[in-house]
């Protein structure tokens, strides 16, 4: 009895934590017993060893008691000890099952991008990316969908100084061209990159976000442009998507339209 009392106890100072996080000026004890249907009495106590443990704080001049930084605390380690590949990986692997082409994912380091997991598929495909080969950004589709979502200061800057080099003859070289692209990217959410990089390789990708909202990284998938057709590009540009929005989510971003 004292084990499921405690535990009852826990969910409810569960319940009161987020109950407060959603009203910014905070909530009064009256406020949330009414809320989650138990006595004031209750709820001051719970509130009291949440104040004491730094969890929740109680403003001085109003009363009212509102989220305290010891959670800041708690989720900043959970953030620091958040790891891109392992967090990306279930998804990466849905990816190959689905599609059994070659999966990348990329981070974004001084203009460029760098693979930083490879997933190669079941189909055969000769491509030159390997795990820490850097790539550049103006030519891939993890590049543009990247670049689409970085400041505009700041893509100009890595296009002025890493240029534009033409790669195969499908390659973007011209800087007003790239920026529209850049606009179409993010009006879409995904990038694509048709041979423009490597002759005939296709690929697609979508932009990975972190808890703050910005742009960290991209996740592709690569094939022969003659598997890689208009057909089956449309069919999994939803759900790149899908997957970029819930890698990101697994990063601490909230979704909202980006």
């Amino acid at each position: 009895m004292e084990r499921e009392n405690m535990v009852k106890s826990v969910s409810r100072a569960l319940d009161i934590i987020t109950l407060v996080s959603l009203k910014k000026g905070g909530l009064g004890v009256t406020e949330i017993a009414n809320q989650i249907d138990i006595n004031k009495s209750s709820v001051y106590r719970i509130l009291s060893t949440l104040v004491q443990y730094g969890y929740i704080e109680q403003d001085s001049e109003t009363g009212r008691y509102k989220l305290g930084y010891k959670l800041l605390e708690v989720s900043s380690k959970l953030l620091e000890s958040i790891d891109l590949r392992a967090e990306a990986r279930p998804y990466l692997q849905e990816l190959e099952n689905l599609t059994n082409e070659v999966i990348h994912l990329v981070v974004y380091d001084q203009g460029e991008v760098v693979y930083i997991e490879k997933l190669e598929g079941n189909e055969t495909l000769r491509m030159h990316s390997k795990v820490g080969k850097r790539a550049p950004m103006h030519c891939t589709s993890v590049g543009k969908a990247i670049l689409a979502y970085l400041p505009t200061n700041v893509v100009q800057d890595i296009l002025d100084r890493k240029g534009m080099p033409m790669n195969t003859d499908k390659t973007i070289t011209n800087k007003d061209n790239f920026l529209q692209e850049l606009i179409e990217v993010r009006k879409r959410g995904y990038a694509l990159d048709i041979e423009e990089n490597e002759y005939g390789i296709t690929c697609i990708a979508v932009p990975i976000f972190d808890h703050l909202g910005k742009v960290i990284a991209a996740v592709s998938i690569s094939g022969p442009t003659m598997r890689m057709t208009k057909e089956r590009m449309e069919q999994l540009q939803s759900q790149m998507i899908q997957i970029g929005k819930k890698i990101s989510k697994r990063l601490g971003f909230e979704s909202r339209v980006i």
